[in-house]
């Protein structure tokens, strides 16, 4: 019979045996060590005792010269540290941290022989992020006092900690562990069991799905991971950041995540098992997505499918006008834009009034841009002179370039390029800012399909660096090596892709707020917890929830749809939730109120 747990608080964790000392063991230990607590170090290979000593002792001097330690502070955190190759010197241990290789069996085996060797009130807790923490709980002798203690690498800088209790954990064990990780500084976030738990469950699901967009060739390695980086704020691409975690390591949790939900979604990709098989699994190997100067370095070098610089042959057109059609938001940025490199514009609306509401606008912003010290009052006034508003899209008879940045309604921009078709010059480029419309629909109700090619700016445009550029099977070369030139001199960062749902951005961004909503859904995890999981354990500026707001529950659910429909794939189906939220009106902060609540201005 299972010995139960204590009614009265937990022991401090005065001791804590962390079992298995690679990178994430040896980080544990140093986060441990500093905090004062005691730290048995153990691992069955004398080598990887030894090199977990070295890595402490140059982490440790690392933060005294950077101030974060003193020297004596140094001195007694690593006094506190002893290492062993025996499983034994975790007797004494108040709680045991396992972060051994991802493997049931070798996580059982220890798992069993601590049963044997500790305390009947030791706390045991596995740092897995793919294994299910109930069945590593169900073959201990006390599986109530089993639990999850994922930690995110590198662990003394990430501050997010993640709880994982089972249907047989016992909430003391829970309370006393959250106690610990707010002790050493960490936001600890309380989720079920089930693989990837929240971070790793919504992150691994959209690195799988980059893997596979690169995998057919859809865009370029270059261009996936800067899509990402400059539209969605991320600290890296997810080609970099599959090297980063190791690939074979990212194919184990995705097959993990497949082999409970059967979600295509988490099959891993194809290519992800070429290159573990091929021993292609990223920077600790020296190579995977990317080539690196040595096995474990950062630095990133060339091979043979680096982009050769100025290898665009083609030139292309010349444009000295541009026509920017539209009066909201989007197509003000967009002329601020074009206008600020020096172009000269046409800002066409269905109105004159409305043309000249949109250039007001321009006008505030770049007063805004004066007051910030970003540009001096006489570059802001020569900007606005640019720009000439119309209330007619017959303004564009001499435009070079005309960019349309109407309603996402396929309708309405069918008839505008029907419309630009007839008053265009022959040669103009025109192009669209849809992110989610087919450009080959618009590009057929014109006489010169080649002529059209997606642009897909960013909001807000004047500030958003990327620039999607979307040719369709009928596009001309010279048409994109055009839009490439202009973005240059907009200062924009230009990535191509093909005419499917979603581009690239929305592609990988809207599955994963999807997935989001379907584990607040579920019950799995509230709101707040996944938030913040993604903020602090996935890097991202905003949580999946707070991203979602404000880009407008209408929008994503529109954009989700559009994804389904093309892909076919079930798990891209809107999360019923937010058809609800839709259809009840909620639909953000622009009507205050979608996930969360929001204070009427």
């Amino acid at each position: 019979m299972a010995t139960p747990l204590p009614d009265a608080p937990l022991s401090p964790f005065k001791t804590i045996a962390v079992v298995g000392l690679g990178t994430m063991g040896t980080g544990i230990t140093e986060v441990l060590a500093r905090a004062g607590r005691e730290v048995v170090g153990i691992d069955v290979s004398e080598a990887a005792t030894a090199h977990a000593v070295a890595a402490l002792e140059t982490a440790t001097a690392h933060a005294v010269e950077r101030g974060r330690l003193t020297a004596q502070e140094r001195t007694d955190a690593l006094a506190r540290v002893r290492t062993s190759t025996d499983l034994g010197a975790a007797a004494d241990a108040d709680l045991v941290i396992e972060v051994a290789p991802e493997s049931y069996e070798i996580k059982h085996q220890i798992f069993r022989a601590l049963d044997d060797i500790v305390r009947p009130d030791t706390i045991l807790a596995t740092g897995t992020n793919a294994l299910s923490v109930t069945r590593l709980a169900a073959d201990s002798a006390r599986p109530e006092r089993v639990l999850g203690l994922h930690f995110f690498n590198p662990a003394p800088a990430m501050k997010l900690v993640e709880v994982v209790s089972s249907v047989l954990t016992a909430p003391t064990a829970v309370a006393a562990v959250t106690d610990l990780a707010i002790e050493l500084g960490k936001e600890p976030v309380a989720v079920g069991d089930r693989p990837g738990f929240v971070a790793d469950g919504l992150l691994f699901g959209y690195l799988n799905q980059a893997a596979a967009m690169y995998e057919a060739k859809y865009a370029s390695r270059e261009d996936i991971d800067a899509a990402m980086r400059l539209g969605c704020g991320l600290p890296m691409g997810p080609l970099a950041l599959l090297d980063l975690i190791g690939i074979d390591t990212a194919r184990t949790v995705l097959e993990a995540m497949y082999s409970e939900s059967h979600d295509r979604l988490h099959a891993p990709a194809p290519i992800l098992k070429q290159l573990s098989e091929a021993g292609l699994t990223g920077r600790k190997t020296g190579r995977g997505f990317y080539s690196y100067e040595t096995p474990g370095s950062a630095t990133v070098v060339r091979d043979a499918l680096s982009p050769v610089e100025g290898a665009r042959l083609t030139p292309g057109r010349t444009v000295r006008s541009v026509g920017v059609a539209g009066s909201g938001t989007m197509a003000s940025g967009i002329a601020e834009v074009f206008a600020k490199a020096g172009y000269d514009v046409v800002l066409a609306a269905r109105s004159e009034e409305k043309a000249q509401v949109a250039k007001s606008r321009i006008g505030k912003s770049l007063s805004r841009s004066v007051d910030k010290g970003r540009m001096t009052a006489e570059a802001a006034a020569q900007t606005l002179e640019r720009i000439t508003p119309a209330g007619s899209y017959d303004s564009f008879a001499d435009v070079d370039l005309a960019v349309e940045a109407v309603a996402e309604d396929l309708e309405i921009k069918q008839q505008l390029f029907a419309t630009l078709d007839k008053v265009c010059k022959p040669g103009a480029v025109l192009a669209t800012t849809t992110s989610s419309l087919p450009v080959v629909a618009c590009a057929r109700a014109t006489s010169r399909p080649q002529d059209v090619i997606g642009m897909h700016f960013f909001n807000p445009a004047p500030a958003m660096k990327l620039v999607e550029v979307v040719r369709t099977v009928l596009t001309d070369v010279d048409v994109q090596s055009t839009v490439h030139e202009v973005c240059v001199k907009i200062k924009k960062h230009a990535v191509d892709c093909g005419d499917r749902a979603g581009f690239i951005v929305n592609a990988l961004l809207f599955p994963y707020l999807n997935n989001a909503i379907k584990m607040v859904q579920e019950h799995y995890a509230s709101l707040d917890d996944i938030d913040a999981a993604m903020k602090l354990g996935g890097g991202y500026p905003m949580g999946p929830f707070e991203l979602l707001d404000v880009v407008g529950l209408d929008v994503s659910l529109a954009i989700e749809k559009v994804l389904h429909r093309e892909f076919r794939d079930p798990g891209l189906a809107p999360a019923p939730l937010l058809e609800h939220l839709v259809a009840a009106g909620c639909l953000g902060r622009k009507t205050g109120r979608g996930f969360r609540e929001y204070a009427r201005r």
